[in-house]
């Protein structure tokens, strides 16, 4: 019992300790990366990328549309030419009559 008093106290004072090195360096970090991030050379490189950034986003977003397009005309197309074959029972066909929707009342059936 003894042991297992002792193992819980080294554990709560490593974690007291390993918490506060932490943070100092946590903190140091965080100061550095700071200096790094204000530095004008740092900033002048930032608006850079703004500036180019903002040029070619409409450039992108046409090619990412366009391919887009191109992707699903050709899932389409494929689906197209292999579609499985709906089961046509008379107690599908005579549901979907009464409820008048077409193709809502599918068959839960299907092989994987």
């Amino acid at each position: 019992m003894r042991g297992k008093i002792l193992f819980v106290v080294g554990l709560g004072l490593g974690y007291v300790l390993g918490t506060r090195a932490g943070r100092e360096k946590y903190e140091q970090m965080k100061t550095a990366a700071q200096r790094v991030w204000n530095d004008p050379r740092v900033q002048a490189r930032v608006d850079d990328v703004q500036d180019f950034v903002k040029d070619k986003a409409p450039e992108v977003a046409e090619f990412v549309t366009d391919n887009a397009k191109k992707v699903v005309a050709s899932v389409q197309g494929k689906s197209s030419t292999a579609t499985p074959k709906k089961s046509t029972t008379a107690a599908s066909k005579s549901s979907s009559s009464r409820s008048g929707s077409s193709g809502s009342s599918r068959s839960t059936s299907s092989s994987s």
